[in-house]
């Protein structure tokens, strides 16, 4: 028996912040095992909360931790906002053809890490309501040297999460790479991984998958971190990894669509644009 619409998005909704809390919690560990191995003091995530200028419109709340010793900059949003869709932008959304008007929670995490041999690591999962409803997300990872057992692990975890799913992996792929290609540089972002839309029908299996990725993202993020965070590094490779950061923020402004999608619906800037890296400092 399929659940009623309100009692998806409460459930979907529910996921995405125990989920922001859970993520952050990890990564908060891992700055400071980092800091009390190393006898430094650690940087802690600050909460910020916001509301859309109609509060009955919803708001969200994000994590940021900054110049950290194990991250240089790591934001966590979780959001849940309803409301009307700007006319030039409805086109382009599914179900809005007759309304305008829409709901969507979700959650989207990215991670700049302090140590160049530690990748970029971007995750997000959504639902969204129109006269019709889907989840969306995926997850990538961005790295400033290649590290081609890094890229097995990523690939061979996200195909048996989709294996298990019954999703198909290649296609999700594929839409990854498409995606995240930089145009004007003619380049793919960083190794790929999985990006999906448009998830309609079948809305338990559907949620069970998405459940899954956000465990696959933290289970290899932690595992990533640790494994590198302690590995030796070199200015020189900082300022490859500074270079890369420059494709990313181009990639974020330009294309990215959570951008676009926040920026037309009346999201919160600081929230929108936690994607950005700091300014560095690294000497």
């Amino acid at each position: 028996m399929e659940l009623d619409l309100e009692t998806q998005k409460k459930i979907a909704s529910e996921w995405f912040r125990f989920l922001q809390d859970k993520i952050c919690e990890e990564f908060q560990n891992i700055e400071k095992e980092f800091s009390k191995r190393k006898k430094l003091k650690p940087e802690y995530f600050k909460k910020n909360e916001w509301k859309k200028e109609n509060i009955n419109h919803g708001g969200g709340i994000y994590y940021i931790l900054k110049n950290g010793k194990v991250f240089d900059k790591v934001g966590i949003n979780y959001s849940a906002v309803q409301g009307l869709f700007p006319k030039k932008f409805k086109s382009v959304i599914p179900g809005t053809k007759k309304n305008n008007s829409y709901w969507a929670s979700g959650i989207s995490v990215v991670a700049h890490m302090k140590n160049p041999k530690v990748p970029a690591i971007h995750f997000n999962t959504r639902f969204i309501v129109t006269s019709k409803s889907w989840f969306g997300g995926g997850m990538d990872v961005t790295p400033s040297f290649v590290d081609s057992t890094e890229k097995k692990v990523l690939h061979k975890k996200l195909k048996i999460l989709c294996k298990n799913n019954k999703k198909n992996y290649n296609n999700y792929k594929k839409w990854c790479d498409k995606y995240f290609y930089i145009q004007h540089k003619k380049e793919i972002r960083g190794i790929g991984g999985i990006f999906f839309d448009y998830l309609y029908k079948d809305w338990k299996k559907n949620f069970k998958f998405i459940r899954e990725l956000g465990i696959c993202f933290l289970d290899f993020s932690k595992t990533t971190i640790k494994k590198k965070m302690f590995s030796e590094w070199k200015k020189k490779q900082k300022k490859n990894q500074l270079m890369k950061r420059g494709k990313y923020v181009e990639f974020n402004l330009l294309y990215d669509r959570g951008t676009k999608f926040g920026l037309n619906t009346g999201g919160n800037l600081n929230a929108i644009f936690m994607s950005l890296p700091p300014k560095a400092k690294w000497k």
